[in-house]
């Protein structure tokens, strides 16, 4: 049922927002389709993650963040560890898995994500997250910055492919 709150409805705002989300993860996932596999295992630079790592990395973000808006939908904040990036791509193995598996395993990571976030009431996009060290942040920035995220390692992804 829809509240109104300044005018608003509270519901239809919390909808657009979740839509907004899961749109944005639907076009993540056709880029990331896009991708040639024959360069997966090819680091993005000299020195970095291969781009199955890259992906097995969004994996873990996925995983950790999830908990973060589950959290803080059902306990009014959240306040939690950050991650050791580097060790959770080396304990996975991600280098060992098939492209197509690390693939399929991101879109329904994120078909669960976006389910979460259909379900996070509005008032509480508001609730104060606290991850590691950083400053407090609303649960609305933390699920905007964690497609920003998404959409920069992307752009890694890509670096040094030709995109049409």
């Amino acid at each position: 049922m829809a509240s109104v709150r300044g005018g608003h409805c509270v519901l239809e705002l919390t909808l657009t927002f979740a839509q907004d989300f899961r749109a944005d993860l639907n076009a993540i996932h056709a880029e990331l389709l896009a991708l040639d596999p024959s360069l997966a295992g090819v680091p993005w630079r000299t020195g970095g993650w291969t781009r199955l790592e890259i992906v097995g990395h969004l994996l873990d973000s996925a995983a950790n963040n999830r908990q973060r808006f589950v959290r803080a939908a059902i306990d009014g904040h959240y306040a939690g560890p950050g991650y050791a990036q580097d060790a959770w791509v080396a304990a996975h193995g991600y280098n060992d898995q098939s492209w197509e598996t690390l693939l399929r395993w991101w879109q329904v990571e994120h078909e669960i994500l976006a389910a979460v976030v259909d379900r996070i009431p509005d008032d509480r996009l508001q609730t104060s997250c606290v991850v590691g060290e950083d400053a407090p942040v609303p649960l609305r920035f933390l699920i905007e910055d964690y497609l920003a995220h998404q959409r920069w390692h992307v752009v890694q992804l890509k670096t040094g492919m030709l995109v049409p």
